[in-house]
C-alpha cells in the first residue's frame, strides 16, 4: 500500500490544457473514484499517475518518493483496463505469469504469487483455458489478477466495466469491494458511471473540464454538493433545478422566489446576496412532494414511470422548460395529465448562485 499525493499537476497536448492545477491526496489504503463526463480528463489523470502519460508540470508523488520521470514499471503500480488486454493465445496462467517473467522473477515466486491470486479471485478452475474460453466477468477478474500477481503498491482501474452487461456489472462491483476489503489496497478507478462511484469509494473526485469540482465522500457529495455541476451529476435521477431571485435574508435564513413555485423560506445564509440577485433552487427528486394546483403553482404531470418498489412522476412547468421529476415509494395516486403543485422540504433545498457556486447551507444539511 502506498499513499498518492498530486500537487499541482497540468497536462498539456498541443495547445489544448487537459488537467489543470489538480491538487489531491490520496490516503494509503483508500478507495478513491475519479468521476466526471466525458472528455473531462479522468482517464488522462489516471494514466500520469501510472507513468503512460508525461507530466506537463507539477509533482507527482507515490508513498514520500517523487516519480515524475519514473517508469511505469517502477512505480509500483497495477492498471486494469476497459479492453482486458490479454494475450489470446496465452493461457490464463501465462496471462497472470506474464509481468513477473518481464520482471525476471524467480519461477518458484511467480507460481506462488500467480496461484495466490487465482485463489482469492476464484480462477483456480480456469488456469488452464485461454481467453476466448471465458465469459466477460471472467476475463476482466484475469485482467485483474495479473495486474494483482505483481503485488503492486497501488491498483489503477480505467472504467474496467463498461464492456459488460447490466447484470455482471453489478456482481463485479461487489467482487471488487470485497478484493479492496480483503486486501485493503490503495485503489484509484476511473469510471463515468456515477452509481459505480457511490456504491464503490471511500472518496470520489469530480472532475469537469480538467479541474477538480469536489473532493469528498459519496454522502458528502449527494447531501452537500459544492456547486451546481456537482449537485446535478451526482444522483439518479439528477437533481431538479429552477430559476430563482433571492427576496431577503437573515444570518438565520433567507427567503427565495421559485420559477413556478412562489415563495419559500428556506435555512441557508443568504451571504452577500441582495433583494433580486438571480440563483437556481435545486432539490432532489425525493425531497420533492406534489399536491392539488394552487394558483400559480402548477406544473403538469406528462409521463409517470412505475419502477416496482418505486414511482418517478415527471412534471413540466407552464413555460415547457427542462422536465421535473417526484421520486416516491408505489403506489402513486398520481395520473398523467393531472396539474399539481410542487412542495419543496426545506430542509433539503439547495441554492446556487450565478456562477454555479452553492449557498452556505444550515446545519440541517449536516451528513450523517
Amino acid at each position: 500500500m502506498a499513499s498518492v499525493k498530486l500537487d499541482k499537476l497540468n497536462k498539456v497536448f498541443g495547445h489544448d490544457r487537459i488537467i489543470t492545477d489538480v491538487d489531491l491526496d490520496i490516503g494509503s489504503g483508500e478507495f478513491v473514484v475519479f468521476v466526471g463526463p466525458s472528455g473531462c480528463g479522468k482517464s488522462t489523470l489516471l494514466r500520469l499517475i501510472a507513468g503512460l502519460e508525461s507530466i506537463t508540470d507539477g509533482e507527482l508523488r507515490i508513498g514520500e518518493q517523487v516519480v515524475n520521470d519514473l517508469p511505469p514499471r517502477e512505480r509500483g503500480v497495477g492498471m486494469v483496463f476497459q479492453s482486458y488486454a490479454l494475450y489470446p493465445h496465452m493461457t490464463v496462467y501465462e496471462n497472470m505469469a506474464f509481468g513477473l517473467k518481464l520482471a525476471k522473477t524467480a519461477n518458484e515466486t511467480i507460481e506462488e504469487r500467480v496461484m495466490a491470486t487465482a485463489r482469492i479471485l476464484q480462477l483456480e478452475e480456469l488456469l488452464h483455458r485461454k481467453p476466448k474460453e471465458l465469459s466477460g466477468g471472467q476475463r476482466q477478474r484475469v485482467a485483474m489478477g495479473r495486474a494483482m500477481a505483481r503485488e503492486p503498491r497501488i491498483l489503477l482501474f480505467d472504467e474496467p466495466l463498461s464492456n459488460l452487461d447490466a447484470s455482471l456489472r453489478v456482481q463485479m462491483r461487489n467482487e471488487i469491494a470485497r478484493l479492496h476489503q480483503r486486501l485493503g489496497s490503495t485503489v484509484i478507478y476511473v469510471t463515468h458511471d456515477q452509481v459505480e462511484a457511490m456504491t464503490l469509494a471511500d472518496k470520489i473526485v469530480v472532475l469537469n473540464a480538467g479541474q477538480v469540482e469536489q473532493v469528498g465522500t459519496p454522502q458528502e457529495l449527494y447531501q452537500r454538493p459544492l456547486t451546481r455541476f456537482v449537485a446535478g451529476f451526482i444522483g439518479s435521477p439528477t437533481m431538479n433545478f429552477l430559476p430563482a431571485e433571492m427576496v431577503a435574508g437573515t444570518a438565520e435564513g433567507c427567503h427565495v422566489r421559485a420559477s413556478g413555485i412562489g415563495e419559500l423560506a428556506l435555512p441557508q445564509e443568504p451571504g452577500r446576496h441582495d433583494t433580486g440577485d438571480a440563483l437556481t433552487l435545486g432539490v432532489r427528486p425525493e425531497h420533492l412532494s406534489l399536491a392539488p394546483a394552487s394558483g400559480d403553482n402548477s406544473f403538469e404531470i406528462v409521463n409517470v414511470e412505475y419502477l416496482g418498489n418505486e414511482v418517478y412522476v415527471y412534471l413540466e412547468p407552464k413555460d415547457g422548460d427542462t422536465l421535473l421529476i417526484h421520486r416516491s415509494e408505489a403506489p402513486s395516486r398520481w395520473q398523467t395529465g393531472e396539474r399539481v403543485a410542487l412542495v419543496p422540504d426545506p430542509e433539503h433545498v439547495h441554492l446556487f448562485d450565478g456562477r454555479g457556486r452553492a449557498l452556505a447551507v444550515a446545519s440541517a444539511h449536516a451528513v450523517a
